[in-house]
């Protein structure tokens, strides 16, 4: 058997998620409709990261074994003239058989874009938020989480994990034309962590929050106490390191 990997770009407006789901239209479930289209074999395909519905990736990686002996190039040609039109396979390449898109990757890179003019263009893409924010003191607060610590604060309550610690490699706050950006870094992440870490940033921005309550928050490793999650339309997964 084969093992290929590919990455994946997609627009996740008109997804329930990464993940396959019953009754809903997934990023996972097109694509092992396309493989199967294409070479009649049953797949999974696994992928670096579950992303929730609304959330976009420029950047997914995932791979899956074939028996057929396609080439990359023409299998990537047959897959994208099949796919709809929100999924696109960037590239493809043949991998070791212990390479596996999930457990292989040693960091995962996320941006989430916010829009503070309104917008048809970005609607869908960007979160408009038109309310003063404090970038350097958001900047600062970015610092707070460098490092290793436990996100639970910042975890969807109902998540399965086994833990909650996460080794943070960069955040940061800034400005690109009209977007206001955070970037992200880490080794995992865990279940709405980025949405979840957005929103609390957004309220230490605008002044409802101090640099002393954020540093509280991540300690007290309780949900209830940090901010409410960002809309999932603003959050992209941008690259998977290996």
């Amino acid at each position: 058997m084969r093992n290929l990997k590919i990455i994946v770009e997609y627009d996740g407006t008109n997804f329930c998620g990464w993940q396959i789901q019953k009754d809903c239209r997934s990023v996972q479930g097109e694509l092992k409709a396309a493989v199967y289209q294409i070479t009649g074999e049953e797949v999974t395909v696994e992928g670096a990261g579950r992303t929730d519905s609304g959330v976009h990736a420029r950047g997914q990686v995932a791979n899956f074994r074939i028996a057929k002996s396609i080439g990359t190039f023409e299998f990537t040609k047959g897959l994208n003239a099949v796919l709809p039109e929100d999924v696109r396979i960037k590239s493809m390449e043949e991998v070791d058989e212990s390479f596996h898109a999930r457990f292989s990757a040693k960091e995962r890179r996320y941006k989430y874009y916010i829009i503070q003019q309104p917008t048809a263009l970005h609607r869908m893409h960007a979160w408009y938020y038109p309310h003063t924010l404090d970038l350097e003191v958001m900047r600062e607060g970015c610092r707070q989480i460098l490092g290793e610590h436990d996100f639970k604060s910042f975890c969807l309550v109902q998540a399965e994990v086994n833990h909650h610690r996460c080794e943070v490699r960069k955040a940061d706050w800034y400005d690109e034309g009209t977007f206001r950006i955070f970037e992200i870094h880490a080794n995992r992440f865990v279940h709405s962590m980025v949405r979840a870490l957005v929103g609390t940033f957004v309220r230490l921005g605008n002044g409802k929050l101090s640099l002393e309550d954020l540093q509280h928050i991540l300690e007290e490793r309780d949900r209830r106490t940090a901010g409410f999650a960002a809309p999932a339309h603003g959050l992209y997964l941008e690259e998977v390191i290996y």
